[in-house]
Formats: structure tokens, C-alpha cells, sequence
């Protein structure tokens, strides 16, 4: 602890955001990160607690507060402060394959844990990753390190998301040679497609991916395994197979009128345009378009904030935003104490936008969907919703009832469902004889990521649902110890 009295000493800085009137003319990035002096300001914070929480990734009350990875934030902190910035990578990428995309995405579980959130504000523990990844790249420490001896195993790793990619890049490291195949034309799963570019640039995807190939890892695009390439050729020609395809199965709305035009799935809506944008800038005009129209998104979480975002730039005339659950308290609630995650309302990047656009908060709260309405042409005019009460039932848990007389309907030309996931596309683990449980992932063994199928992993959002990146980078880790296991009798492999 190299300040003892910094937590008294500096207030949280972080980076400047682009104001929202100014940031909705491009698709880029748009925060202007601290200078590295003001980083190591920030790292001087850190209190080195002798419980640090930030770090611990333990569930209380049904809610994960720190890190999931374990990331050894005092240690990298202090580093940060004393300018050591290579050791601060080193022990950063310890525990974490991916800072890089973290400190754009994660929702920062560590910054919810800090003791310094206790009675002010935390560390700002995402910006200082920000801060050494970006500088480990300017000074050439991420630089690629290929393995100097192959083990002569292969194993072949099933979709590119962020856990595809960590287990990939731990078996590699290993020694194993490692080839991963994506279905689509670029790596990255849903980093690439699933989050806009405002959030995370594809660059930085690119950049990393361009290291793993350097490091012996291969790519094969445009490759749906199952189909394109038989399961029995992968069990042939591998030693293991780790299948992390993700949850990509998106919840639908059950309703009337359900099958009017211009009702899309969220993950369709932002892969269409991040895809335009990557081919040709969005001249092919092929990506679904926001331009002039009423929007209305169904979902509150971070999938209906980013579709928020993209809808603005694509220049739609207005946007509202549906949430079923109740608007959440601007301060912790009694029964929400630290170190739980706070549950207060968090006003995202999208929401800002419209409110400065628009003049008033997109989102609506307590509220469902009754009806879609439909013109005569087949097209979806508008949304019938309904306002909805929350109400313990005897079971103690909350039961959703309708309000009667709430009605009302929302115009809309074009309308967005971000409602979730409802686990893995079961003709990717049919090929497989992988079987499904009742969430409809993967099923494992407890404790496990081997499935009932000899020499088949999986991994990810495929075994555990629909979660987080950082989630996504454990499960790839703690996978790819697992298989390096069978296959050589011991590992040397950390998974966290």
C-alpha cells in the first residue's frame, strides 16, 4: 500500500465522456481516458483492504458483488500508483486474458465491492485496467508470446466468444494446438456483433485475436460447426472439443399480433448494423434502419440501452424504452447493503442520449406488453401496454399482476424485443450428443464442464445461461484447466 492516506487524499476522477448531443453523430468510442499521472492518482486510492472484496466474486443475497475472476486488484492498483506498469500487466493477466475488453464492458462488480464505496466513492478499478492494458499495448509488453514446446494435442474450440476465446487462449499457452471455429465472418462471438461499437470498437477485438495467431492459435470463419463441418469429423481429428456456442436463444413475446412486420430481435437489429458499419461504413443500406421512425424497445437491461444508442444514430424520430420491473431507488435501500451489488438506477450511455434528444427519459417502467397492432399492410402501427403491480405472493416471492384500466398504445414503426435469452440452439449440441437441462443449456456435471459426451466441454454462457463477459472469461479458464487435465494427467494451467 504505497499511500496509506490516499482514499483521503484524491477524489474519483474518471475519463471524460463526449457530451450525448456529439456522440450520436459517429459509432465510435467516446470517452477520453485520464492522463497516465491522473491514472496513477487514482491507483493511490486503493486502501490494500485485508478483506478485499473487490476481488472476491462471492454471492450474497442471490447477487455477485467483486470480481468473478479473482483479479488481484489491490496488488495492480498499487502498482498503477508506484508506476510500475509492466508488473501491474503481469499481475493483471494473471487472472484476466481479456482486459482489454473488460475495462470497456464489464459492469465493474469490483467497483460495487470496494471497501472505499462503503461511506464515499469506490476506486476506479476499471479504468485503472483501461489504463495498463492500453499502455502494456503502446509499450509492447502484449506483445505475442508463443508457447516453446507443443504438447502434440489438439483441440478444437467451438464459437469465439469471450469464453471460446480465454479457453483457447489457455490451452494454447499450454502448449496444445488450438483451432477455433465461429459461424460467422469475424471472431468474437457477441463482442463483436452483440455489443455496438460505441461500447467496445472492433479494433480492439481485431488486436487481440491478431496476438492469438501470432501466438499459434487458428481461426476458421464462416464455419457452422454441426452442419458446415460434421461433429463426428471434429471428434475424429481433436482430443477434446469445448463447446461454448452461447445462449443464443432469444425470449420472444408471446402476443397478438406477434406476426406483424418490423418486429426484430435486439441481438438482429445490433448485428445488422454492426456488420454494415465493419463491410462498407453503413452505405450498403442493409442493416435494419431506425431513420425516422418511432422505435419502441421491449427489455430495461443493457441490450435495450445499446439498441437505444444505435436507434439514435441511426437518426429515429423518437425511441421509448420498456421495463417490466420497477424503477429502482437512486440510493441503496436499507436491505441492499454494501458489499451487495447495489440496486439503484443507473442511467446508461443510451438513456443520456435520448434524454438530451428527446427531453425526457426513453424508459417506462412496471410496464408490459398486451398487443401488438397492426396496419393494413401487415405492419406494426403500434404497442398496447399495460401498466403492472408487483406483489409478494405466498410463496414470498413477488407475483406481476396487470393494473385494469391502464391501457394505452404507443405508435410505433419498428419495434425491438431485448428481452433475453433462453439458453443454446439445441441443434449445435444434438450433433454432438450433448444433452440439455432445464434451463436449456448444456448440461454438465456438478462442479464440471465435461458433458455426458466423451471428450466434449462446454463452457460459457452454452453451460451457465445468458451472463457477463467476465463470467464468459472464467468459465473459459477454469474449462481449459479442465480439459489440459485430461489430457495430460496434470495441469499447470490457473484458472483463477
Amino acid at each position: 500500500m504505497g499511500k496509506p492516506t490516499g482514499f483521503l487524499d484524491y477524489q474519483r476522477q474518471v475519463s471524460q465522456a463526449q457530451e450525448p448531443k456529439d456522440r450520436i453523430h459517429h459509432f465510435g468510442e467516446f470517452h477520453l481516458p485520464l492522463s497516465r499521472e491522473k491514472q496513477q492518482l487514482q491507483g493511490a486510492r486503493c486502501m490494500a483492504c485485508g478483506v478485499p472484496f473487490c476481488q472476491s466474486g462471492v454471492e450474497l443475497m442471490g447477487m455477485v458483488t467483486g470480481c468473478p475472476l479473482h483479479n488481484l486488484v489491490p496488488e495492480w492498483n498499487d502498482l498503477v500508483y508506484t508506476g510500475n506498469w509492466e508488473q501491474a500487466y503481469r499481475r493483471l493477466k494473471k487472472t484476466n486474458n481479456f482486459p482489454e475488453f473488460t475495462a470497456r464492458v464489464c459492469p465493474a462488480l469490483c467497483e460495487a465491492a470496494c471497501t472505499c464505496g462503503l461511506n464515499g466513492e469506490p476506486v476506479t478499478v476499471r479504468e485503472n485496467e483501461y489504463g495498463i492494458i492500453e499502455y502494456a499495448y503502446e509499450m509492447g509488453y502484449a506483445a505475442p508470446m508463443p508457447p516453446r514446446v507443443r504438447t502434440g494435442k489438439r483441440v478444437a474450440v467451438v464459437g469465439s466468444g469471450p469464453s471460446g476465446l480465454a479457453a483457447a487462449d489457455q490451452l494454447n499457452k499450454r502448449g496444445h494446438s488450438v483451432t477455433v471455429y465461429e459461424r460467422s465472418d469475424r471472431v468474437g462471438g457477441l463482442l463483436m456483433y452483440g455489443i455496438p461499437n460505441m461500447k467496445l470498437e472492433k479494433s480492439v477485438i481485431e488486436r487481440k485475436v491478431a496476438v492469438m495467431e501470432a501466438e499459434g492459435v487458428e481461426f476458421v470463419t464462416g464455419t457452422n460447426v454441426g452442419t458446415d463441418l460434421k461433429a463426428a469429423r471434429l471428434l475424429k481429428e481433436y482430443d477434446r472439443v469445448i463447446l461454448a456456442c452461447g445462449a443464443s436463444n432469444p425470449r420472444d413475446i408471446q402476443v397478438p399480433g406477434r406476426e406483424a412486420k418490423n418486429i426484430h430481435f435486439a441481438v438482429e437489429f445490433l448485428t445488422s448494423t454492426t456488420k454494415s458499419l465493419l463491410d462498407c461504413d453503413l452505405k450498403n443500406k442493409t442493416y435494419l434502419s431506425a431513420k425516422g421512425k418511432r422505435v419502441v424497445i421491449i427489455g430495461g437491461g443493457d441490450t435495450g440501452n445499446d439498441c437505444v444508442g444505435t436507434c439514435i444514430r441511426h437518426g429515429a424520430a423518437n425511441v421509448v424504452q420498456i421495463e417490466i420491473m420497477p424503477k429502482p431507488p437512486r440510493t441503496r435501500a436499507p436491505e441492499n447493503a454494501w458489499p451487495q451489488w447495489p440496486k439503484v438506477l443507473k442511467t446508461d450511455y443510451g438513456q443520456e442520449e435520448a434524454i438530451a434528444l428527446f427531453g425526457q427519459d426513453p424508459r417506462i417502467y412496471e410496464t408490459t406488453v398486451e398487443e401488438f397492432l397492426k396496419d393494413k399492410n401487415g405492419n406494426v402501427k403500434g404497442v398496447k401496454i399495460v401498466k403492472v403491480e408487483w406483489k409478494q405472493g405466498e410463496d414470498g416471492r413477488s407475483v406481476m399482476t396487470p393494473v385494469e384500466g391502464s391501457q394505452q398504445v404507443l405508435e410505433a414503426d419498428l419495434v425491438l424485443i431485448a428481452a433475453g435469452f433462453l439458453g443454446c440452439e439445441k441443434a449445435t449440441a444434438d450433433a454432438f450428443g450433448v444433452s440439455l437441462n432445464e434451463r436449456a443449456c448444456a448440461a454438465t456435471a456438478s462442479g464440471s464442464y465435461q458433458t455426458g459426451a466423451e471428450h466434449v466441454f462446454a463452457a460459457g454462457d452454452m453451460r451457465r445461461g445468458q451472463s457477463l463477459v467476465v463470467w464468459a472469461i472464467r468459465e473459459g479458464r477454469e474449462a481449459a484447466l479442465e480439459v489440459d487435465l485430461s489430457l495430460m494427467g496434470y495441469t499447470n494451467l490457473q484458472a483463477n
